[in-house]
């Protein structure tokens, strides 16, 4: 945004500028130019007035010398010309086609040299002034002056350089002015979208410090800064509640299975089954509120992310997990790349791969096999867990990672329906994230860790 504002601002500065540059170098130009020209003018027609006095033959000598002495101080050419365009007099050898040059043919006809608009530095045309030499009302001959243009030239190219010099700097110091204005304009935004990112990740207490630029974009910092203490209160009493309600529980809850578990020694047997059912359902119950108390500490980050091998600890939770898909007759393997680093919790993502894995195990048939990918994509490493299972509808994945949420087909298997919403949690507590997918055959789980910069990768056989 800041280069963008700072490009619209300084192209209409640029445009301003030499708007203003351009016709003011062109008028410099202009300016040089009628004086060297108004100069050469007068020295003409003081030549024109000579050659009026100079009425005979006798007379050309004189009109020679003045012209070669002119010649000498100062460099330029004149020559005086009859009616019909031959040379009378002449300070040096006038150059070819002088009788045809547009302004000698004016001055024959009785009219004087007009100034050029400008003599631009490129052009090296020399500059020539005529005048017309009257006597008794009647054109007989013309006065010429062959001025060179080097130092107008060189003059008009100076100021030009001048002119350029000044709107470069100009430009400069706007390029200054317009740096530090965006800057302190854009600051809050800047400090706004870094709180709006934090408090995204899960770190509910950052805020937007400083009280930089406009008062517009002031206020809207303090209002912002109310909003996430309203959004950090109610999620904190959100969390105490569940929390709260969990441990509550818990307690009348272990002494209710305790007495069933005392009452049951006494029941016939005709009631064992009730028995046997009322305890279930309270170890179901049990299951429940301790995912409820996992997932609300799920919620809060409790240690910042570092880098991490994810190798160490993908083979650890591969470890852990191989007994217990032994134990349902799955096969528990490991593909993809090796030497992959991230930036995570590790605690919370060694969590999140529990969930998924048990799930992953939980819903495979026997027989089948879970793998975990790992492969590296852009700005983050992706473990997939693979399993071989049915898989579920489309308009079931949107589904996944809402709390106690379990498809229609998997409600006999054992489970609360909040093990991939614990995973989620956990992901997005160091800025991971959870996709589902289904693959040819059964479901693909993926993890999306925070990549480190240039790291090096090679393929596992």
């Amino acid at each position: 945004m800041r280069a963008r504002i700072m490009t619209l601002l300084l192209s209409l500065v640029v445009c301003l500028l030499v708007a203003l540059g351009v016709p003011l170098a062109l008028a410099v130009a202009a300016r040089q130019t009628e004086d060297v020209f108004i100069d050469r003018l007068n020295d003409t027609e003081r030549f024109a007035a000579l050659t009026e006095q100079a009425a005979t033959d006798v007379d050309l000598p004189w009109l020679t010398s003045e012209l070669t002495r002119y010649d000498e101080v100062y460099g330029i050419n004149a020559t005086v010309l009859d009616r019909d365009g031959s040379v009378r007099a002449s300070s040096a050898p006038p150059g070819p086609g002088l009788a045809s040059d547009p302004a000698v043919r004016a001055a024959l006809a009785g009219r004087r040299s007009e100034a050029p608009r400008w003599i631009p530095p490129w052009q090296g045309e020399p500059l020539v002034v005529a005048v017309p030499v009257v006597r008794a009302g009647d054109v007989v001959g013309a006065v010429v002056t062959v001025s060179p243009t080097a130092a107008l030239r060189q003059q008009v190219a100076w100021w030009w350089a001048l002119v350029a010099g000044g709107v470069l700097v100009a430009v400069a110091v706007c390029v200054l002015i317009t740096g530090r204005l965006t800057r302190w304009v854009l600051r809050p935004v800047h400090d706004l979208d870094n709180a709006a990112h934090d408090i995204a990740r899960g770190c509910f207490d950052a805020r937007v410090t400083g009280a930089s630029g406009p008062p517009e974009l002031r206020r809207l910092t303090t209002s912002f800064n109310d909003m996430a203490d309203a959004v950090q209160t109610s999620w904190q009493r959100q969390r105490s509640f569940v929390s709260d309600a969990s441990h509550q529980l818990r307690n009348p809850l272990s002494a209710l299975l305790l007495r069933l578990q005392a009452v049951g020694m006494d029941l016939p047997p005709d009631q064992r089954e009730d028995w046997a059912s009322a305890q279930e359902e309270g170890r179901r119950l049990t299951r429940v509120l301790d995912e409820l108390l996992a997932l609300a500490t799920a919620e809060e980050p409790t240690s910042p992310p570092e880098e991490i091998l994810l190798d160490d600890l993908v083979d650890e939770r591969i470890s852990a997990w191989r007994p217990v898909a032994a134990e349902r007759g799955i096969r528990l393997g490991r593909s993809g790349a090796a030497d992959v680093r991230g930036f995570a919790d590790p605690t919370a993502l060694g969590s999140a791969l529990d969930a998924i894995l048990d799930n992953a195990i939980k819903f495979s048939p026997g027989r089948s096999r879970v793998t975990v990918h790992v492969e590296p994509a852009e700005q983050a490493v992706v473990v997939s867990v693979l399993d071989e299972g049915a898989g579920l509808g489309e308009d079931e994945l949107g589904r996944i990672g809402n709390r106690f949420w379990r498809s229609p087909r998997h409600q006999n298997v054992e489970g609360s329906g909040l093990g991939l919403s614990i995973a989620k949690a956990l992901l997005a507590s160091f800025g991971g994230r959870l996709e589902v997918r289904n693959r040819e055959r059964g479901l693909a789980v993926s993890v999306h860790v925070p990549a480190l910069p240039g790291q090096g990768l090679t393929a596992r056989k």
